[in-house]
């Protein structure tokens, strides 16, 4: 990329910004940019976790109910753990329980991936 591109692109990023917050109603455009965003990041995670089910469906249920019980709720406990954070960590003891749980899911994607390489 050119010198003059990488210049003009930090002039856009610079007028955006000061247009975002200068202008009345700015930090709810820029709200909606961000929401917008999050949705859009959101699918593209759960289309990349769809495709990768969809390969990889014998190799999950080729481990067994048992271990892909462990898998799944190890996955939905870290997403729990990434959602609750905030909240969880005002406390010393919700810090704990966080690290705990988290913790725990780690162990269970270990347990699951040992016994995948098993066979």
């Amino acid at each position: 990329m050119s010198r003059v591109g990488t210049v003009r692109n930090i002039v856009i990023v610079l007028a955006i910004a000061a247009a975002v917050e200068l202008l009345p109603g700015g930090g709810r455009a820029a709200d909606t940019f961000g929401a917008v965003l999050l949705v859009g990041f959101c699918t593209g995670v759960v289309y990349l976790g769809l495709m990768l089910y969809r390969e990889h469906r014998i190799t999950l249920h080729s481990l067994g109910t048992r271990h892909r019980g462990m898998l799944y709720g190890a996955l939905a406990l870290i997403m729990a753990g990434i959602v609750a954070r905030g909240r969880m960590w005002e406390t010393g003891l919700g810090e704990f329980l966080w690290f705990l749980a988290i913790g725990l899911a780690v162990y269970l994607l270990f347990a699951v991936y040992r016994f995948w390489r098993a066979y």
